[in-house]
């Protein structure tokens, strides 16, 4: 039996890579490959493992200027054309000039030195200006110390928090699930005036909330892993996908009623206990 002639087949397609570094204990690999377009890979590598849980100390920890640099040297091999890194307490932590220096270490670690880097804070300033946002409601899976972290964050930038809660937790946030999402992002933003609300921490799921919320708040919801995979896609110059995001385009702003009902065939999920307020 002679062997199928495959030559017309013409492939694989070309790939543009986009490099990946998260922290050890992420676990949302999929979560972030959603948002990515056919003709883009991502390369994934890890923190270090240490035996800290969700804290300030970790996200310290995780967000090293040497750890970074040996993270994306691994990376380098596969030639990404970008490299992000997958983490919002680790590059808030340090308050905008650390976060800054986390991305020009992340670029002189690169095999050229030149390759563009983005963290998921930057991401997130980025998209906050690209919305012409003024006042932001916060949501994290976080304790009150790293949920303050990140308001100080956003303040110094210049925007106004608006509403902030949290939920405390230190350890499995990707179990957490859309359901409690979304009943404390419907609390956070009833504390009112609202330009956008930012659901953190890479850990945290909010894909598929996002479409049901916009929908409903009226307003756009951006999340850690969102802005994350936009900003990166950004510097290839190609863009993220995913349906009624406000932030990649999307048409969530034709589907908010006058009401603010949400999609229609989209479940109305209740509303759960919140953790805490900040």
């Amino acid at each position: 039996m002679s062997a199928m002639d495959v030559s017309f087949l013409g492939g694989p397609r070309p790939q543009r890579g986009v490099g990946v570094v998260a922290p050890f204990d992420f676990a949302l690999d999929r979560e972030l490959w959603r948002w990515v377009p056919d003709e883009v890979s991502l390369h994934l590598t890890r923190t270090p493992f240490v035996p800290v849980e969700v804290s300030l100390d970790l996200a310290r920890l995780v967000s090293e200027h040497e750890t970074l640099g040996k993270a994306v040297r691994a990376l380098t091999a596969v030639e990404p054309e970008v490299v992000a890194y997958a983490c919002a307490s680790g590059s808030f932590v340090g308050g905008i000039a650390g976060e800054r220096a986390m991305g020009e270490a992340m670029v002189r670690a690169s095999d050229s030195g030149s390759v563009p880097a983005v963290t998921t804070s930057g991401a997130l300033l980025e998209a906050l200006a690209e919305l012409r946002v003024r006042r932001v409601a916060l949501l994290t899976p976080y304790t009150e110390s790293v949920t303050r972290a990140l308001r100080d964050y956003v303040a110094e930038a210049g925007v106004r928090v608006s509403g902030c809660a949290y939920m405390g937790l230190t350890r499995h946030i990707w179990r957490v699930p859309y359901r409690e999402v979304v009943a404390m992002a419907r609390r956070t933003v009833r504390v009112g005036g609202a330009d956008a609300l930012f659901i953190s921490c890479t850990n945290l799921p909010t894909y598929d909330v996002i479409p049901q919320l916009e929908a409903e708040l009226r307003l756009p919801v951006l999340s850690a892993n969102q802005v994350t995979m936009w900003a990166a896609l950004r510097r290839l110059g190609t863009r993220a996908v995913g349906p009624y995001q406000a932030l990649l385009g999307g048409t969530s702003h034709a589907l908010w009623g006058s009401g603010g009902e949400a999609v229609p065939g989209w479940p109305v999920l209740p509303e759960e206990q919140q953790e805490g307020w900040t």
